[in-house]
């Protein structure tokens, strides 16, 4: 094993990484990513934008008061304040870095509205592709930042903890399968993306299944909110994994949802129908999926004609799957999407072991509740990020470094298919864990988790496990139905569970052994 030391570490190329690297800038950061920076991230696939009260007659107020209706009880209100309150200047930061977002003739940001926010508040690119643009100007800022060193192709395993605190990380090259690697740090960032690979049908890369999440658990972090995922409503429905998206941007302007019979049904389901928050249409399209009468959304009379202008990706996902969304419905089905639990962290982006800190979708900052409001997902990113930058550069001891060009080293890197094991996690998970649950439904999900810890050892995987194993627990404890937790044996909100959940990986061992013990 070879040792090298560096400053800071960021684990993780996606949106919230990179951005807390050029926050953190000239401070020198290496970023250790599996995939090239971007390419394996949820963000860069992100179509509808980033939530902002930038236009007029909208207000920070109103983007908390949306947060909290969508969170169904138990977003922190206060994390969701300073988030609202900081949203306008992380969109012009991204606009400093070379995000071309859409602006109106006066040249003013131009804003979309989305289901359950009251305004217009959705900053977007080119309609759907907010996220591919933004990925893309950081990227190339990151490469042109002389601070900051890229190692693509390093698979970090297992972090060092010493005494309370973080000392460093063990990574392996070659996108996992080269030499091992001891990199030395008092100051680990860890930004590695959501859950939805953790599930048979998800809109997220085969990245985000969770590893930084679990490795973190291992380690001794704090963890909350871990039975709360949030399935998109709409994905494509064309036997593709990841599973294209169909932007929530389509429902907003004006896009119904319909079954076999052509029956608009959500009107029956909720007043808001189409523009209902995403856990009560994905449960209501699930329905209609599980009866056979399918679901498609119809965008045919609100988008027709101006289709591949107005959603050029979304055109281009339907037209490959041999789909004209100008003239037929989208068949749809619900997926993977958001993950509203993770590292528990503070305002700053601390976590509960010392050094350690975390942004991005893998945390719980408590934002988000139970459910996600849409497009809040890529404004916590940056908000976050840029807080840990702001609080490790003032612990800065004025050194810096210039890694100059060639700063990104990588390997080899080659897109692998599921493993045996893999794919019988992803199985369980969407049938035990998914958008409808059932206690004897969940404890067979947790048997099999429990199952494919005992006969595999490879570390990254261990911490996959881990991170399944947390959400199984959470979801059997939660003895209710909240936001993206939905239980046919306790389909009612109850007043005594109106709180967020906290658990170390030993409290779900201890939970397991005795859950396995009685079932």
């Amino acid at each position: 094993m070879s040792t090298q030391s560096d400053p800071v570490i960021i684990i993780g190329g996606g949106l919230a990484g990179l951005f807390c690297a050029l926050k953190l800038a000239p401070r020198p950061v290496t970023i250790l990513a599996a995939a090239p920076i971007g390419r394996g991230a949820s963000s860069a696939w992100a179509q509808a934008g980033i939530a902002a009260a930038v236009s007029e007659g909208d207000t920070k107020d109103k983007h908390v008061a949306d947060t909290v209706a969508a969170g169904d009880g138990i977003v922190d209100e206060v994390i969701a304040s300073l988030m609202a309150s900081e949203a306008a200047s992380r969109v012009h930061d991204l606009l400093g870095y070379g995000v071309p977002f859409d602006r109106d003739l006066e040249g003013k940001l131009q804003v979309s509205r989305e289901a359950a926010h009251s305004e217009s508040r959705i900053v977007r690119v080119r309609g759907d592709m907010a996220g591919r643009a933004i990925m893309q100007a950081l990227v190339k800022t990151v490469e042109n930042t002389p601070s900051i060193r890229v190692m693509e192709g390093y698979v970090v395993e297992d972090l060092m903890v010493s005494h309370g605190s973080v000392s460093g990380v063990i990574a392996r090259t070659e996108a996992g399968r080269g030499a091992q690697v001891k990199l030395q740090s008092r100051t680990v960032v860890i930004a590695t993306g959501g859950i939805g690979h953790l599930y048979a049908v998800t809109t997220n890369p085969s990245e985000a299944r969770g590893e930084g999440i679990g490795m973190a658990a291992r380690a001794g972090a704090m963890m909350a909110d871990m039975e709360f995922v949030q399935f998109h409503p709409t994905a494509l429905d064309v036997n593709k994994d990841p599973a294209p998206l169909a932007t929530e941007a389509l429902r907003g302007h004006g896009a119904t949802l319909i079954n076999r019979n052509g029956e608009r049904f959500m009107l029956k389901i909720d007043p808001d129908a189409e523009l209902a928050p995403r856990d009560v249409v994905a449960r209501g399209i699930y329905a209609e999926v599980m009866s056979g009468r399918g679901a498609w959304l119809d965008c045919t009379k609100a988008v027709g004609a101006s289709f591949a202008e107005e959603f050029p990706t979304v055109y281009k996902y339907c037209r490959d799957a041999g789909i004209d969304p100008v003239t037929e419905p989208i068949p749809v089905v619900p997926a993977a999407h958001y993950f509203m639990g993770g590292i528990l962290t503070d305002a700053d982006g601390q976590t509960s072991i010392d050094g350690l800190w975390a942004c991005g979708e893998c945390t719980s900052t408590g934002a988000h509740g139970a459910n996600r409001l849409a497009s809040n997902s890529l404004l916590e990113a940056v908000v976050f990020s840029a807080r840990i930058a702001a609080k490790i550069g003032a612990a800065n001891d004025g050194k810096s470094q210039d890694w100059s060009k060639g700063s990104v080293d990588r390997d080899d890197l080659t897109a692998e298919n599921d493993t045996e094991a893999m794919t019988i996690l992803r199985k369980a998970m969407s049938e035990s864990f998914g958008v409808v649950r059932d206690r004897d439904g969940m404890l067979a999900g947790l048997r099999i988790i429990v199952e494919l810890e005992r006969s595999n050892r490879d570390a990254a995987f261990r911490n996959v496990l881990a991170t399944a194993k947390l959400v199984a627990v959470s979801a059997l404890r939660r003895h209710e139905s909240r936001g993206g937790h939905f239980r046919t044996d306790f389909p009612e909100k109850r007043p005594e569970w109106q709180h967020r959940t906290f658990l170390t990986l030993a409290d779900a061992e201890l939970t397991v052994n005795e859950l396995m013990e009685f079932a």
